[in-house]
């Protein structure tokens, strides 16, 4: 494959990637610990696409070859959609589906909170997304707001992106690493002993739905909302409630008392909730059953081979252009009491 020239902005050392001259840059979209997101267009289909560059070298890690490779596995209305890896001269680039209407974090930021029929129809949506990743054996494991993207239409489609923490049952162990961030983390993946990472993932669809009808997440001290660790014991003791001023039918309230349980075994399942009453009030007609709404795998869809040699090659740093300096991608240790070291971010990173 032809490789073309890097290009600089100003002031910039991330490349525009022009892959055989197939993407334009649009403008930058996101930023994180991975690098830099870029909306890019098909030169040849119109086509926008979001892609996300990693920096070549260490930082192309088993977490980055098991988000692609999982996400390339999962082909749903509800999942932003993975299209390609592709190959800088600095960078690993990971192309996939742009989801115009942005974090649905920001959504009920600007609302505040949403009414019961609103946060059920993007409820129905993450959980038919959710549902089918289970089906094909994969656990998300960092399912948050930031993570639960949305198109530019005006009934807007919830998009399930970041598979930067998945886990496949097919590739790998039962999970027992503790990831993500301490407001939507099961007490059990908090305790650090194996768990299912299905029912952990109910977990965090609950703080979600939680957080969409009340626009707080749920564990959190309200005088003290930064205190991580302080959120953490209270995940660990289930400690939450609705305020007075929230209005949810009874039928709402018990569903979310299901989802919140300490104990995995008691806790409600995936096919549980989707059979709920709650749950299957003014259902779509798109999520009702799982099985007819995923995508068909397209003809030219880029080879698990092609994919794994591209990976290969990009643990390779760019010469004279690697950054002693990178980011310290180390884990730090914490211990499931109240003395947990969380660091100030949030974030919560622990692999056993």
């Amino acid at each position: 494959m032809d490789r073309a020239a890097m290009t600089v902005g100003p002031g910039m050392d991330m490349p525009i990637m022009h892959d055989s001259d197939r993407y334009d840059f649009v403008r930058d979209i996101g930023a994180g610990n991975f690098g830099i997101a870029r909306l890019m267009r098909d030169k040849q289909t119109k086509e926008l696409v979001a892609v996300k560059y990693i920096e070549r070298g260490d930082k192309i890690d088993e977490n980055v070859q098991r988000e692609i490779i999982n996400h390339r596995s999962l082909r749903h209305p509800n999942i932003v959609r993975f299209k390609e890896v592709i190959l800088t001269p600095t960078h690993l680039a990971i192309v996939m589906e742009y989801a115009s209407g942005g974090e649905l974090f920001e959504r009920i930021s600007n609302a505040g909170r949403f009414n019961e029929d609103e946060a059920r129809f993007f409820f129905q949506q993450l959980i038919s997304g959710v549902s089918y990743c289970h089906s094909m054996q994969v656990c998300h494991r960092d399912l948050k707001l930031e993570n639960t993207l949305l198109d530019g239409s005006p009934a807007p489609r919830l998009k399930i992106c970041d598979f930067g923490y998945s886990k496949s049952s097919l590739l790998h162990s039962q999970p027992k690493s503790t990831v993500g961030t301490p407001a939507y983390i099961a007490p059990e993946v908090l305790l650090r002993q194996e768990y299912d990472g299905e029912i952990a993932d109910v977990w965090s669809c609950g703080v979600t739905l939680y957080v969409m009808l009340v626009g707080a997440y749920p564990f959190e001290d309200p005088q003290q909302p930064k205190d991580y660790r302080k959120t953490i014991q209270r995940v660990l003791n289930v400690q939450y409630s609705i305020p007075e001023h929230v209005r949810i039918s009874e039928e709402c309230r018990h569903l979310i008392s299901r989802i919140f349980v300490s104990d995995p075994a008691q806790r409600i399942t995936m096919p549980e909730i989707r059979n709920n009453v709650w749950f299957q009030r003014n259902l779509p007609a798109d999520v009702m059953d799982e099985r007819t709404n995923q995508f068909e795998e397209p003809d030219h869809m880029q080879s698990l081979e092609v994919i794994m040699q591209i990976i290969s090659e990009a643990t390779i740093p760019p010469v004279g252009l690697y950054n002693l300096d990178m980011m310290d991608d180390d884990m730090d240790d914490f211990d499931s009491d109240p003395d947990l070291d969380v660091d100030s971010s949030g974030e919560v990173i622990y692999a056993m």
